[in-house]
């Protein structure tokens, strides 16, 4: 079975689940024990809240409620630091004075139930949500239909039809990128959430520390290597440790932004998207490189 269908498999089962238990809780709940989950197998979720101060627990609560098990044990002391704490009042008092956050809140971290930590392959790291009405979902680069592809996303676009001629986007001119977060590709932006109409608005704040640890976490965890794709200055800065500690473990393809101000500066002829499978077919097997073909029905996708 092609790694596409796996995905739309997986995914349809999913949003199947989701329609006979509708509540967040029970459908982002504890996943099933897999290999290289060890440190989620041990955790005890249940213990670790009950230690929670009920402030921690009402501030936490996003994270408790919808942040993937297989992350929670790796991320849980950047939680109750004193810089994520504050982080958490600050969008709690954004919430409540009436100001519109994106993306919705039960978005912030589906990067996380899309991508358990022991299933990515890849990672790509983005910086600020999108800021406009109907567009970030809680990966980066992605936006939900009907919303048309952005610019810097019409510009991967151009990239991936150098490397694979035949790759197909997503229906209707889309730019929903979940068949790749389903397929082990982290989809991960610097900051998670943003004031609507104001960027980088919620940068600086905290959750910086929190994605830093994540990309770390895929670093030290994922053992057999993924592949870091580092597009901008930004984003090389994330994996900078990574490539200092790691460098043997992991590949690092790094290039110019995708955005319409940068791409033209290498990024359509950086070829990352055919030498990520090259890598990952040479370590893992033949049939274990990233299916970037699109054309995946939003209802398949869960969305």
């Amino acid at each position: 079975m092609s790694l596409k269908r796996k995905a739309a498999d997986a995914a349809t089962d999913a949003a199947k689940k989701t329609k006979v238990n509708g509540s967040i809780t029970s459908f982002f709940g504890a996943p099933k024990p897999k290999a290289g989950a060890t440190a989620a197998a041990k955790f005890d979720k249940d213990a670790w809240i009950a230690k929670l101060t009920d402030e921690q627990k009402e501030l936490l609560k996003l994270e408790i409620d919808t942040l993937h098990e297989s992350w929670l044990p790796h991320l849980k002391e950047v939680l109750l630091s004193p810089t994520f704490l504050s982080l958490k009042r600050f969008l709690k008092q954004e919430l409540e004075s009436g100001k519109t956050v994106y993306p919705p809140m039960q978005d912030v971290y589906s990067w996380s139930r899309h991508t358990p930590l022991n299933t990515v392959k890849a990672v790509i790291t983005g910086q600020d949500p999108y800021h406009n009405p109907k567009q970030a979902h809680g990966l980066c680069f992605s936006v939900r239909p009907p919303t048309p592809a952005p610019p810097s996303l019409k510009n991967i676009y151009t990239a991936l039809k150098k490397d694979y001629p035949d790759f197909k986007e997503p229906p209707n001119r889309g730019g929903l990128l979940t068949p790749w977060s389903d397929r082990g590709v982290l989809m991960l932006n610097t900051c998670l959430t943003v004031r609507r109409n104001e960027a980088n608005s919620h940068s600086g704040k905290g959750w910086e520390l929190l994605t830093q640890k994540v990309i770390d976490t895929v670093a030290k965890v994922r053992t057999n290597g993924v592949v870091f794709l580092a597009w901008g200055s930004p984003a090389q800065q994330r994996v900078k440790d990574v490539e200092k500690v790691y460098k043997e473990r992991h590949l690092i393809l790094k290039s110019v932004h995708p955005s319409p101000l940068a791409a033209h500066k290498g990024f359509f002829d950086c070829g990352h998207f055919k030498k990520a499978n090259d890598w990952l077919q040479a370590k893992y097997g033949k049939d274990e490189g990233i299916d970037w073909n699109l054309d995946v029905d939003p209802e398949e996708a869960g969305v």
